[in-house]
């Protein structure tokens, strides 16, 4: 995953609180924005580019990329041609996303607009969209893909069609990016609808890091932009905090940690060992970093797919070493749990995979 983004709809709230936001979330390391043209009504092309620029301008200052949502209508309702993308240049944007399409050859031509604008291709689509415009020989150098959000609950992508549809835009080599939702009361979109907006179905009702830890764990997505305005602060902060680049866990704990299982799930590297097994992830070099420290008996109960576990002085030779269990079994009183992996982010153990570095979110 390369970049954080968040969303911004014109008109929806004051300028203020817009700018703001855009500040705020600049500073915590975001990189680009999100902004819809589609609901805008009622407004000619001064008007328009007039209000969008109080955002765009300011975006551009804080270096922000800025895709805009459009599709025929919008091109229709501003008599727009896609031989001619100047308007939208004007709007000081970095791109358009079209949120449905035209007939893979105005894509196409449309990539090589002289303003260099991206064009953003609807990544949901899994009726061989995509493919069509690549047919057409487009600047791959200015083509990215988006997917949509869902406003509407149970309407959000099933996991198996979204990983489909990246499995198919990778091998063209383009970019993907994907929507999260915030959980923060009062948000809102483009819609007067106001039951999450998220990508996948099976996140709309999720913590907002954990709907970002899910997707950097498929290894499916490049961008994770947070669909709905405004994202608490805490929320920004949080999602500013996740290494991008590797698969992470939180944990529920079950006991108090001795300074020697907490040095070992928060200060030492972690990767899945190569020649992993069925029932476990073990992470062995802890018991080589901390051999002479001690890691005393406790809460030695049996193994639950999810728990935390540190191998514990009474299997000497182990002792030291981390595990995830991935299936029940006995415990013989030689490994301490720590805890577990909380069970709204149980699927992240589907991502486990030999080799995989992995990391422990206090």
């Amino acid at each position: 995953m390369a970049r954080l983004g968040i969303s911004i709809y014109v008109g929806h709230s004051s300028v203020e609180k817009d700018v703001e936001y855009v500040r705020k979330a600049a500073k915590a390391g975001f990189k680009r924005i999100f902004m819809d043209l589609l609901a805008v009504e009622g407004k000619n092309k001064e008007e328009v580019i007039s209000e969008f620029r109080e955002i765009t301008d300011v975006a551009q200052q804080e270096q922000m990329e800025v895709i805009l949502d459009v599709a025929p209508s919008v091109f229709k309702a501003f008599d727009l041609s896609y031989n001619d993308l100047s308007f939208f240049k004007e709007m000081n944007v970095d791109g358009i996303r079209l949120d449905e399409g035209f007939n893979g050859g105005a894509e196409s031509f449309m990539t090589f607009n002289p303003e260099g604008l991206k064009i953003e291709l609807n990544a949901s689509l899994g009726n061989g969209y995509i493919e069509n415009v690549m047919s057409h020989y487009p600047n791959i150098n200015t083509l990215i893909t988006c997917h949509n959000f869902y406003p509407q609950r149970y309407t959000g992508l099933s996991e198996a069609h979204f990983d489909m549809c990246n499995a198919k835009i990778r091998k063209m080599n383009l970019p993907i990016a994907a929507f999260v939702s915030s959980q923060a009361e009062g948000t809102y979109g483009p819609w007067p609808v106001n039951e999450g907006l998220c990508t996948l179905e099976m996140h709309r009702d999720l913590p907002i890091d954990v709907q970002m830890r899910h997707l950097i764990a498929t290894q499916g997505v490049d961008d994770i932009i947070i669909a709905n305005a405004y994202a608490s602060d805490e929320e920004l902060e949080t999602c500013a905090k996740i290494n991008p680049g590797i698969l992470a866990f939180k944990i529920d704990f079950e006991k108090e940690l001795q300074e020697t299982e907490r040095k070992i799930i928060y200060e030492h590297a972690h990767h899945v060992r190569g020649d992993m097994g069925e029932y476990m992830v073990r992470s062995t070099m802890p018991r080589v970093t901390y051999a002479d420290l001690s890691v005393k008996p406790e809460n030695t109960r049996d193994l639950k797919r999810g728990d935390v576990v540190i191998v514990n002085d009474d299997y000497s030779r182990y002792k030291g070493e981390l595990h995830i269990v991935l299936k029940d079994m006995p415990n013989d009183g030689r490994k301490n749990v720590v805890g577990r992996v909380p069970e709204n982010e149980s699927m992240l153990l589907d991502y486990i995979r030999p080799w995989r570095p992995f990391e422990f979110l206090s």
